[in-house]
């Protein structure tokens, strides 16, 4: 009867340890699923990364990419500064515009006389009027130095200055 429960007692254990093996080999069968996926997930980001490029390595692809990124700035210093020249270059255009039609004498009609103000962000400029009459025709030009004129303005050209003043309406441009 001895050894009929040792014979039992092996059989048990061999059960036993070969259950183990059985569990540990599905065990690790799952993990090596689940590795299998996760690598296949790091080859697309990494194909994805490389963007196709797959003759190069990592660190030609980063000195490429530093390189990109120089020759940006460079270009971006290059625009900033040609952007300031064009703002500094648009105070001196003329940039606000007036314009004012009137009858200069009783016996003509059409408002065909007019004054024209032009002037610049500072409100240097001129000023044009043309005064018609049924014998002629005549034109003035006025100098404007900070909205005023050394010369004695009529009140259709102090009138066009004004209305050239609040014409302008200054575009601002924001980053996005």
């Amino acid at each position: 009867m001895g050894d009929i429960l040792d014979n039992l007692s092996i059989s048990t254990g061999l059960a036993i340890i070969l259950g183990a093996n059985f569990l540990i080999i599905i065990i690790l069968f799952l993990m090596n699923i689940s590795n299998r996926i996760k690598l296949k997930k790091l080859r697309q980001k990494y194909n994805k990364f490389m963007n196709g490029l797959s003759d190069r390595n990592m660190e030609e692809l980063l000195e490429h990419c530093i390189y990109s990124v120089n020759e940006v700035k460079e270009k971006n210093r290059e625009i900033e500064n040609q952007i300031v020249t064009l703002n500094r270059n648009m105070i001196q255009c003329m940039q606000k515009k007036g314009i004012v039609r009137y009858n200069a004498f009783e016996n003509v009609g059409s408002d065909l006389s007019y004054s024209i103000a032009l002037m610049d962000n500072n409100d240097d400029g001129f000023v044009i009027s043309g005064i018609y009459s049924r014998d002629s025709s005549s034109s003035y030009s006025k100098p404007v130095i900070g909205g005023k004129s050394r010369y004695v303005l009529s009140a259709e050209e102090i009138q066009a200055i004004e209305i050239a003043k609040k014409s302008y309406k200054e575009v601002m441009y924001t980053e996005k």
